[in-house]
């Protein structure tokens, strides 16, 4: 160890960092277990997932619900950040719009058992869907805006209403099976494929 302090201010930094990494992954773990088995998934299963200790788990979110939160926050965040990447890279605007809401409706899909979550804390809930109105409106606008400047779409499209008309296209699609099929019978990916296509100037 060295005694002198030297490097001791580029330690904590590094620390931070690590840490973020850390708690990221274990979003990652938790989320990706939410979408197999639901919000009520046992603790143990994210814990394995991530790679670390269940108490490593209840340190950083003492509660369930705050487990909860802090992975939709973290996919809210994650889907806020796609957009201009998809843009800078996408062949069109237009087709940047359409990887990006083909993220948004993975992640509408797969929020199981979010709102029965939450249900007891309805202060909670209203905060949760602000946050996500704030961070993702902005980012389908930018793409509309971007797909009508380069005349693909008309420029009449509002981002709440086209995100508002996703969502409910993807209501109970997670839940809709053939009876004895593991197939689902309502496809909310497709129909929403055709909808972003329909916006398509001929």
């Amino acid at each position: 160890m060295n005694d002198s302090g030297e490097g001791g201010g580029s330690a904590a930094p590094s620390r931070r960092k690590d840490a973020r990494r850390n708690k990221a992954a274990l979003l990652d773990a938790a989320a990706a277990v939410f979408v197999t088995s639901g919000v009520e998934a046992p603790v143990r299963d994210i814990a394995a997932r991530a790679g670390v200790g269940v108490g490593t788990i209840y340190r950083h979110f003492p509660h369930r619900a705050d487990l909860v939160i802090a992975v939709y926050r973290h996919q809210v965040d994650a889907c806020a950040e796609a957009g201009p990447d998809l843009l800078a890279s996408g062949a069109t605007p237009h087709a940047a719009l359409r990887q990006w809401i083909d993220l948004f409706v993975d992640f509408l899909v797969t929020k199981h058992g979010l709102a029965a979550a939450l249900r007891s804390d309805d202060a909670g809930f209203e905060a949760l869907h602000a946050y996500f109105i704030d961070r993702l409106v902005p980012v389908c606008a930018e793409l509309l805006a971007a797909a009508a400047d380069a005349g693909e779409i008309g420029s009449d499209i509002e981002a709440y209403e086209l995100m508002r008309g996703v969502g409910n296209l993807c209501i109970g699609a997670d839940g809709d099976s053939d009876p004895g099929s593991e197939q689902p019978r309502y496809d909310a990916r497709r129909l929403v494929g055709l909808l972003v296509t329909g916006l398509r100037r001929p």
